[in-house]
C-alpha cells in the first residue's frame, strides 16, 4: 500500500461537476492498495498519516502533526501511484489489486483515519474524479507501508 501526503490550505474533489468532498487546512492523502496489501497496511497507513509530522510549529520546523493541528484529510483512491515505468512507455499497474479488494481496503483506511477523530473527507472510488489542491509549502511525502 502507498500513499502520496500533500500538506494544503484547502482541497476539494469532484465527480460529474458535483463536490464530493472538501477540506480546508490539512492533509490530501491520494492512497493506492497493491496486491498482498491487507488490513494491517491500511492500519500502519493510516495512524503514519495521521501522525506524520509535516506542519510547522513557531520554528518553522516540521514537528506538528494533522492530529496536532486537528488538521482535515482528503483520502482519493489513486492506483496510478503503483503505475510501473521501468520499461516502454505506458505504466504497468499489474502490481495494482483488483478493484474488489482495493475498494475494500481503501474504505476501510478511510474508517481508520476517521476513527482518530479528525474531519475526513474522501473521494469516489473508481471514479473519473477531478481534485483541486492548494498545496502548502509546497509539501509532498510518498509512504509506503512495505519497504
Amino acid at each position: 500500500m502507498k500513499v502520496l501526503v500533500q500538506r494544503v490550505s484547502q482541497a476539494s474533489v469532484s465527480v460529474n461537476d458535483r463536490i464530493v468532498g472538501k477540506i480546508g487546512r490539512g492533509l490530501v492523502v491520494f492512497l493506492a492498495v497493491a496486491q498482498g496489501d491487507s488490513k494491517e497496511d491500511a492500519t500502519y497507513l493510516a495512524n503514519k498519516v495521521a501522525n506524520l509530522r509535516i506542519f510547522a510549529n513557531e520554528s518553522s520546523k516540521f514537528s506538528l502533526s494533522a492530529l496536532d493541528t486537528r488538521g482535515d484529510i482528503l483520502i482519493v483512491s489513486q492506483f496510478t501511484l503503483l503505475g510501473d515505468t521501468r520499461k516502454g512507455r505506458r505504466p504497468d499497474f499489474t502490481a495494482a489489486a483488483p478493484p474488489d479488494l482495493a475498494r475494500e481496503l481503501y474504505g476501510f483506511f478511510v474508517e481508520q483515519v476517521r476513527a482518530t477523530g479528525l474531519k475526513v473527507e474522501s473521494g469516489l472510488f473508481q471514479e473519473h474524479m477531478l481534485v483541486e489542491i492548494y498545496n502548502d509549502g509546497p509539501v509532498t511525502i510518498s509512504v509506503e507501508s512495505k519497504t
